[in-house]
């Protein structure tokens, strides 16, 4: 039989079958109840679930060189991007509950991105841990005591992969602490990060609002919105 006519049966088949099956029609609409999904849960400021002392301090020091505060906005410490990254590595982010990561692990295209065996939460640990014993080798101080230029140079030589961080890929690693920062900076306060929803002031975002019908023509003008979070509205300071 040719490629063609096998194709052809196969289409009579699957629309004879079709025709036997019946649909179930609804109506009515859908039933509706208030507050039958419940929103997450606010994080709260309190016991650490993954960091811990040392890293916290470490953590602390790194945040804010990625986002430090000046006249725009506070920075990443102060708004709470390490609360917010420790939440994500003791849920699911951390666990990296929805990756394949059973292998093969081989080195792709640049567009492709690293490919890793080891959970983010693996990856934070030896990563802080790295970077500790490497500012301790170098200038015999824990990482939060250097001077400023120095932090700055040793995480430039990081990134730029002039400094290898012992144990893991240590480019990758800054790049997803530089990514985790930005999102903690500016996501839902709900989360743990955004303090005051400062990174949606500083943009002039105006958070979880429900409808922009009225504000979606008035492009490039300043819609004078107070931000909205999904665990209530706060007034500007």
């Amino acid at each position: 039989m040719k490629r063609r006519h096998f194709i052809l049966s196969l289409a009579v088949l699957l629309a004879s079958t079709a025709l036997k099956v019946k649909a179930k029609i609804i109506s009515g609409g859908m039933p509706w109840r208030a507050h039958a999904v419940r929103p997450p849960q606010p994080v709260i400021p309190g016991e650490w679930h993954f960091f811990n002392n040392n890293e916290v301090i470490l953590m602390d020091s790194l945040v804010d060189l990625i986002i430090p505060p000046d006249e725009l906005s506070i920075g990443a410490k102060e708004a709470g991007c390490t609360l917010f990254i420790d939440r994500q590595l003791s849920g699911d982010f951390g666990k990296a509950t929805t990756v394949y990561r059973l292998g093969p692990v081989v080195e792709g295209l640049p567009q492709q991105g690293p490919q890793f065996k080891d959970t983010p939460a693996e990856r934070y640990r030896l990563g802080l841990a790295a970077i500790g014993n490497v500012a301790k080798k170098q200038y015999q101080k824990e990482f939060h005591q250097l001077e400023e230029e120095q932090q700055i140079e040793m995480l430039q030589s990081i990134e730029n992969g002039t400094l290898a961080l012992p144990g893991l890929n240590g480019q990758a690693f800054f790049a997803m602490l530089i990514q985790n920062v930005r999102e903690g900076f500016f996501a839902d306060p709900l989360y743990g990060g955004n303090k005051d929803m400062a990174g949606w002031k500083m943009l002039g975002f105006p958070g979880a609002r429900y409808d922009y019908r009225e504000e979606i023509k008035l492009r490039g003008k300043d819609l004078n919105l107070v931000p909205i979070s999904m665990i209530g509205t706060q007034k500007d300071a």
